[in-house]
């Protein structure tokens, strides 16, 4: 399995080079950030074309990440749809898709700021979940601990003597992890913006997803 050890609060967690983690004590896998349907949701609004296929190749990813760990629990934490409107949109294949991926399994839905209210698609609907020694939400709070989380998309940028590599990351340190971004259609936040370098301790690392996965020291900038 392409994937980084991390440890939250004496709990062993895997980092996975796809940018789910996975618990494996629990048998629990988390994504963060799907935002299903965003190419309809762009169409529907008159912004720029996308091709149509972002949800199909996001649960592909998905499906493959389930079929590896043997997850027997599912939390998206939060913006798993581009927003309430772009999941009701979800054509049907698609829908029953999702409810294949969930037969058998938890599969726990955490609100978003895209998807802040439930959507009829199954699974249970929170906040946030309480699960100690953790916590899963969307946003980070400041001064929590055991916090597991996502909504900045962040990605980190590494310059070598050759060229600069940008890839989406995990961010961790001793008080919580920030998931990347788990969607095809998904944009991110360096980790050397003022919004992640404040929240994140100074000795915080980063995973870098991809074919394999690389655990560096958190990019900060200058």
């Amino acid at each position: 399995m392409n994937a980084c050890d991390l440890t939250l609060c004496g709990i062993r967690l895997r980092a996975l080079g796809s940018g789910a983690l996975f618990w494996p004590d629990a048998g629990l896998l988390c994504v963060s950030d799907l935002h299903l349907g965003k190419s309809e949701r762009m169409a529907r609004r008159g912004g720029a074309a996308l091709p149509p296929y972002e949800t199909r190749d996001t649960l592909t990813r998905l499906a493959a990440d389930l079929d590896t760990t043997g997850a027997r629990t599912v939390i998206c934490l939060g913006d798993s749809f581009d927003e309430l409107d772009a999941a009701h949109a979800l054509p049907e294949d698609e829908r029953l898709w999702i409810a294949r991926l969930q037969a058998g399994r938890r599969w726990i839905w955490i609100e978003g700021n895209h998807d802040s209210g439930p959507v009829d698609m199954g699974g249970t609907h929170l906040a946030e979940l309480n699960q100690p020694p953790l916590v899963f939400r969307h946003i980070a709070v400041s001064g929590a601990t055991g916090e597991i989380s996502g909504h900045y998309h962040p990605k980190c940028v590494l310059r070598t003597r050759a060229r600069s590599i940008s890839r989406p990351a995990f961010l961790a340190d001793r008080d919580r992890i920030v998931l990347p971004a788990y969607g095809t259609y998904t944009g991110g936040l360096r980790s050397d913006n003022p919004a992640l370098a404040g929240l994140m301790r100074p000795d915080a690392v980063a995973v870098l997803t991809g074919p394999v996965t690389h655990r560096v020291p958190m990019p900060r900038g200058a």
